[in-house]
């Protein structure tokens, strides 16, 4: 048996502009070395599909890192700092299992279906908006759907989108490792905390509390009967926000970017709203925003390799669906692919740490994707685009198109 530190292991610069751009090939390149795990300066990275399943499955075995991303920021005792410690993905085991508990049995499939008709609705005012332009900014249309499908579920004041949109832009860069950006991480989230708490106090002290029944009732409700302490109440407000706002967003735009290369696709997106699904699925195994820091909680033994207790361990969920040990033409985008029950997708985790969003995610980007796709005909790239830094919410940075708008519905499929 050899320890980590004993291997021979390519390093990685994750933090580099280039390695944002094309993480896919530096993962490639890293397994002629190593299959199965890599280094960097901020950590570890586990980029082999299967090693990612079998390793997160151990939940007992390892915790959640932010801790160390803040101390790495030199953020402890800050606003920002505390709420990334004791945000619900990082309590201690029994506080997360009672919290999660309360609140999961609310966020099922059925709830999410709910709010179909609010997200059609939406992203139909949205596009009644921005479609007669014929040319924008996608990644900047697609940031303002799901801030405002979180605005109208918790019932904020709209006028305040663009300043929270602002706020979490920022705070989707907390976690690539930048300690530049830590005056504007402190600034955007104290800004994100007092609307969360003001509308939290002035939902309490509304006359007619219960009678809107929506995200926000039912938080508040869940957590007075589930006995919450106000200030997790908030925390888990807060914590639907940036964890809501980037996830969509970024793979909204990405499989925007993948359909322009395939216009067929596209258009049955416009006729067939299941199919919009199936993209989603797809878009979800080649991308996702996230890679998950964990810390070991205990010295870890993995094919061979000991992994010593407080290693910071990075798992490549946005490229896991890349790695063509699992995936058969792992790079072709093909909707229609069938997907093999032991390997399937792990874009939302695994175990107990599992996204408790994904069914409202999931709902939200299928009615999105279904209507762009008949508002916006024969979309074409009309400019460059960037990466934002892998490390933390990974995706595009902007996408310029240039479109037909178009008020026809599609007869369906």
């Amino acid at each position: 048996m050899q320890t980590l530190a004993q291997l021979n292991l390519p390093h990685l610069a994750v933090e580099d502009a280039a390695f944002a751009a094309d993480p896919v090939s530096h993962f490639r390149e890293a397994r002629k070395t190593n299959p199965w795990i890599a280094a960097s300066d901020i950590g570890y990275w586990v980029h082999d599909y299967q090693a990612i399943r079998d390793l997160l499955s151990q939940d007992d075995k390892f915790r959640p890192a932010y801790d160390g991303i803040v101390e790495i920021m030199g953020a402890r005792g800050t606003p920002w700092g505390r709420f990334t410690e004791e945000q619900l993905i990082s309590l201690p085991p029994e506080q997360h299992a009672a919290l999660r508990t309360t609140f999961a049995r609310k966020f099922t499939p059925r709830f999410a279906n709910q709010l179909r008709p609010m997200m059609r609705e939406t992203i139909t005012r949205m596009l009644d908006e921005w479609a007669p332009r014929e040319r924008f900014d996608f990644e900047e249309f697609a940031a303002n759907f799901p801030i405002t499908i979180m605005f109208t579920l918790v019932g904020a004041p709209v006028e305040e989108i663009p300043g929270i949109r602002s706020s979490l832009e920022t705070l989707g860069l907390a976690f690539s490792m930048d300690k530049s950006r830590i005056p504007e991480i402190h600034e955007g989230y104290e800004r994100l905390e007092r609307l969360v708490q003001r509308i939290i106090a002035e939902r309490r002290a509304s006359p007619d509390k219960g009678t809107r029944g929506d995200l926000l009732d039912l938080l508040i409700e869940t957590g007075d009967e589930g006995n919450v302490p106000e200030r997790q109440l908030q925390d888990l407000v807060i914590f639907f926000f940036v964890a809501g706002y980037d996830t969509s967003k970024n793979v909204l735009t990405y499989t925007l970017r993948l359909l322009l290369d395939r216009p067929d696709l596209y258009e049955r997106c416009a006729r067939d709203h299941e199919y919009c699904r199936k993209v989603l699925d797809e878009s979800l195994r080649l991308f996702n925003p996230g890679s998950v820091p964990r810390f070991t909680d205990q010295d870890v033994v993995y094919r061979d390799v000991l992994i010593p207790k407080d290693t910071m361990i990075w798992f490549t969920l946005n490229i896991s669906g890349r790695d063509e040990t699992a995936f058969e033409d792992a790079d072709t985008f093909d909707p229609d692919r069938e997907i093999d029950p032991a390997t399937r997708p792990i874009p939302f985790s695994l175990g107990k740490h599992m996204c408790l969003g994904q069914h409202i995610a999931r709902a939200q980007l299928q009615e999105a994707l279904h209507q762009i796709a008949q508002r916006l005909h024969d979309p074409q790239l009309a400019g460059e685009y960037g990466w934002r830094p892998y490390p933390g919410a990974w995706g595009l940075k902007g996408l310029p198109i240039a479109f037909t708008p178009t008020d026809k519905t599609p007869e369906p499929a």
